[in-house]
């Protein structure tokens, strides 16, 4: 992922500015990669359950009511008086068919007992998915460069002019992240994650950052430069993660400040059989 005079992931606990971590290189926490890709399932019409305030559409402000809109999980929350029955493994089953990002991410759901006798009061269900996201790292330590910006407009009614206000917008002027994922075969058989929903979260990562401007994020200002897609023949994978990982090299001139400058190869494995890949140019 490259970033270009952007704040790609602010930092609450740093006045918002870039994260960085202990070691000076620039992070994108795999929380935030996560919101956007359940952003971008979102465009594509998928079915989601953990939406953003301003991106709901169906009117729900909360999981749970969100929960409740769903048939499956309705008929599933009806077995509990089936002493016969695992509800919760139907409750499951039933949260995964209706959306994607918990039969991708999973999903922690601790219900309050607010007496709302809708047969989630107190209850508290945990769904792993198979799909893992790293937080996203620089290739090398970054230098954030700060502005200085005023406020020169009243936010409340008064006489006269309101005073200015200084603040500081935080950006970080060039760099590359790099992350890394995967999905769990084995994890994905049981949550029902298919060969088309990887297809979905492999275009949600090319075009990662479509939909996603905003004035710390001005358009242009981050791309997904390359997404290698690794394909295995075996269910537990031909060759550790780690090898994979470490056969991407990223090239980055200390002079560059365009995206087409940085250099992105990838070392051949001549001797594994069983491991495919697809390269695929981001947007």
């Amino acid at each position: 992922m490259g970033v270009k005079n952007a704040n790609p992931n602010g930092d609450p606990l740093d006045g918002n500015r870039p994260r960085v971590n202990a070691d000076g290189y620039g992070e994108i926490s795999d929380v935030a990669i996560k919101r956007k890709i359940r952003n971008r399932w979102q465009d594509m019409g998928k079915s989601i359950l953990v939406q953003m305030q301003e991106r709901i559409t169906d009117g729900v402000m909360n999981i749970r009511d969100r929960v409740k809109m769903s048939d499956q999980v309705l008929e599933a929350i009806k077995l509990q008086n089936d002493k016969k029955s695992n509800w919760r493994d139907a409750f499951i089953q039933a949260s995964c068919a209706s959306w994607l990002d918990v039969r991708a991410f999973g999903q922690v759901m601790p219900f309050s007992n607010k007496k709302l006798k809708d047969g989630l009061d107190g209850v508290s269900i945990g769904i792993r998915g198979p799909v893992s996201v790293q937080a996203a790292y620089t290739t090398e330590p970054v230098t954030i460069k700060e502005e200085q910006i005023t406020k020169s407009i009243n936010l409340e009614q008064d006489e006269g002019k309101g005073s200015d206000t200084m603040g500081t917008k935080a950006a970080v002027p060039f760099a590359i992240y790099q992350c890394n994922g995967s999905i769990n075969v084995e994890q994905a058989q049981k949550t029902g994650f298919t060969v088309e929903d990887a297809e979905d979260l492999k275009q949600a990562l090319t075009t990662l950052f479509v939909n996603d401007s905003s004035s710390a994020r001005p358009e242009g200002s981050m791309a997904v430069l390359k997404l290698i897609w690794w394909e295995h023949s075996t269910m537990l994978g031909k060759v550790p993660p780690y090898v994979l990982h470490e056969s991407v090299k990223v090239e980055v001139p200390e002079s560059a400040r365009k995206f087409d400058e940085v250099k992105i190869s990838i070392e051949d494995l001549n001797d594994v059989n069983g491991v495919t890949r697809d390269i695929v140019s981001g947007y």
